[in-house]
Parts: C-alpha cells; structure tokens; sequence
C-alpha cells in the first residue's frame, strides 16, 4: 500500500501494520478529529484483524472529543478483533490518559519500535 496522507495523518503499512502519524501538534478542532476519526475507519474497516500504530510523536495537545474518537476507534478495531497501539505520547498527554484510566484501555509503548515489536500475528 502506497502512504496514504490526509491533512491530519500520514499513514504507511509496514509488515502488515498500519503505523499513522499525526501530522498535527494539535489534535483539537472538531474537523481534524472527524477527518482524523474517518482515515482511522478505513484502515479498521478495510481490513479484517487490523493491526494499527498510532504514533504521537508530533502530538502537544489532544481534547477530550480526540479522546473520544480515540476509544471509538479502538472499540472498533477490537470488534473486528485487531489490535491498536500508541506509542512516543509526551509526558503531559501520557498524563491525562493516566487520570482518565485510560493507559488501562490502550496499550501504550514509549517507542515505535517497542510498538511494532508487540503485535502479535495471528
């Protein structure tokens, strides 16, 4: 697959992984979440056990909506029995995932490598 690069996102599929990233520091207007929402979709719909890495390298703020896209994205992968990581999230957003309990729904890695390394193939 070709990289696929919206405003918001630029996405590669690597081994069997599609491994996204955000382009944007800041994941807060309700446009670039749907378009955010909508890419992410796809990829869980196009595929049938998804494997996708979300990496928050870029990534200085996200809003509670983001978050929200975020569990409903991985509500989705889940359904259809795939997995979803993230990985390089910044202290201050790390932190905000720890308040909301969120670290327990999502599996976290410091690294992309860490990330790519967890998959497991089925």
């Amino acid at each position: 697959m070709p990289q696929i690069t919206t405003p918001s996102l630029i996405i590669d599929e690597l081994k069997g992984i599609y491994v996204c990233e955000f382009t944007s520091s800041r994941i807060l207007d309700e446009t670039n979440i749907k378009e955010i929402g909508d890419a992410l979709s796809k990829l869980v719909d196009g595929r049938e056990s998804p494997r996708i890495l979300l990496d928050f390298l870029n990534v200085d703020h996200l809003s509670s909506a983001a978050l929200g896209m975020l569990i409903n994205v991985n509500n989705r992968v889940k359904q259809r029995k795939g997995q979803l990581r993230l990985c390089k999230i910044r202290p201050q957003i790390l932190e905000v995932f720890a308040i909301t309990k969120l670290n327990r729904l999502f599996k976290i890695l410091p690294t992309r490598e860490e990330a790519m390394q967890s998959f497991t193939t089925h």
